[in-house]
């Protein structure tokens, strides 16, 4: 099984290899081993524990994993029927994992930014993905989560990367959660737009009074950022239709649907 930056491996029933294909992979696998275990104990969801640790040698040059393996079907290619029990179980989750981390927890490289400062990203993903005549609502609600005031709060642990294929389910609701390659430290709306990008429609509402401390701006920017995250899934979509490198062509109805919600969500 592939994803972005380890390749992995089933380990009999129960554990999975995890071992890095790119660069900056085995540095994320590193935070994996370091945080996952102290996090683990309080989330109310089945997440990868590490159990061994492999490292560096002639035949693999980069540190490598066994890790739990999570029982599922990943959301991008399955659905959830079950809409209230998943939108409670992601509150339930989220709840438990954005509490205030420690000063040694790590800081993001490339996402966590007020949305502000992600509108070049944002401008990229809209010029790449022919959206037609919903192309100016998008900009809107981009537009409102680049005006709302900034996270200030502590610096709260975050998954960093919740989007469908992340996230596995199992009896029509979200049973686990996968890849925490990316977990950092800050504004929790980067998690909250899971509340769109995973949930079915109309159960975003739900999610947010189950989650229950999300203001009307962290909200505003979670949209935005679910708006940029559809877009991109959007153009994984695109590029794996053109059969380019790295490409899912599954990613792209996903992605739009994700959109959609987006664009339904009329405020909380």
């Amino acid at each position: 099984m592939g994803g972005w930056g380890n390749q992995q491996w089933r380990l009999g029933d129960d554990l999975v290899v995890r071992m890095p294909r790119t660069g900056n992979a085995p540095d994320l696998l590193l935070r994996e081993r370091q945080w996952l275990p102290v996090l683990a104990p309080r989330l109310p969801l089945p997440v990868p524990i590490p159990v061994r640790i492999g490292e560096p040698s002639v035949r693999f040059p980069w540190p490598w994993t066994v890790m739990m393996w999570v029982p599922g079907e990943p959301l991008d290619r399955a659905s959830i029927s079950r809409a209230d029990h998943a939108a409670d179980t992601l509150a339930s989750f989220l709840r438990a994992l954005h509490v205030e981390a420690p000063a040694e927890a790590p800081d993001s490289t490339d996402r966590g930014a007020h949305p502000k400062n992600c509108t070049g990203g944002f401008e990229n993903f809209m010029r790449a993905v022919d959206l037609g005549d919903i192309a100016g609502k998008a900009r809107a609600v981009w537009d409102d989560a680049a005006a709302a005031p900034e996270w200030e709060g502590p610096r709260l642990w975050l998954h960093g990367d919740l989007h469908p294929a992340n996230v596995v389910v199992s009896d029509g609701t979200l049973a686990g959660v996968i890849d925490f390659g990316d977990l950092f430290a800050g504004d929790p709306a980067w998690d909250l737009a899971a509340a769109w990008l995973l949930l079915p429609a109309g159960a975003a509402s739900r999610f947010f009074d189950a989650y229950a401390r999300a203001d009307e701006a962290t909200i505003r920017r979670a949209r935005g950022l679910a708006a940029m995250k559809s877009l991109f899934l959007m153009l994984m979509g695109q590029n794996g239709d053109r059969g380019l490198p790295g490409g899912k062509p599954n990613w792209g109805p996903v992605g739009r649907a994700a959109l959609d919600r987006v664009l339904a969500f009329e405020g909380h």
